[in-house]
C-alpha cells in the first residue's frame, strides 16, 4: 500500500486497572467496527463483545459502520455499572441527611 491510500487512527479502550491506546495504520474507507478487529485489541481484552460493543469517535457514541477519517480516536465503551442518574440522586440525598444532622 502506498502512503496515500492509508489514513492513521488509534483505537482506545480502558478498564480501572489498565489501559491501552493503539496505533493504526488502515486503509481509506474502514469502518469504525473493521479498525477494532484489525487492531487486535480484542485478543488484549476478551471481555470486549463487538456484537454489543458501544464505540465512539473524540467522545461522541457512533455506529460500528461509521467510515474513518485520519486521526480518528476510536473509544470502546465499557458498560455501566450503575446508572449515574441515580447515582446523583443518591448523592444529594446523603447530601441532605448530613446538613440536617449539624455535620
Amino acid at each position: 500500500m502506498e502512503d496515500a491510500e492509508v489514513i492513521l487512527v488509534e483505537i482506545a479502550y480502558a478498564k480501572p486497572e489498565e489501559q491501552a491506546i493503539l496505533h493504526l495504520e488502515v486503509p481509506i474507507g474502514t469502518k469504525l467496527q473493521e479498525a477494532v478487529e484489525q487492531s487486535g485489541i480484542l485478543d488484549r481484552f476478551p471481555e470486549i463483545d463487538t456484537a454489543t460493543m458501544k464505540v465512539g469517535i473524540f467522545g461522541k457514541l457512533k455506529k460500528p459502520d461509521q467510515v474513518l477519517r485520519a486521526g480518528d480516536r476510536v473509544e470502546i465503551y465499557r458498560p455501566l455499572i450503575a446508572d449515574p442518574k441515580v447515582v446523583r440522586k443518591q448523592r444529594a440525598a446523603q447530601g441532605k441527611k448530613m446538613k440536617k444532622g449539624g455535620g
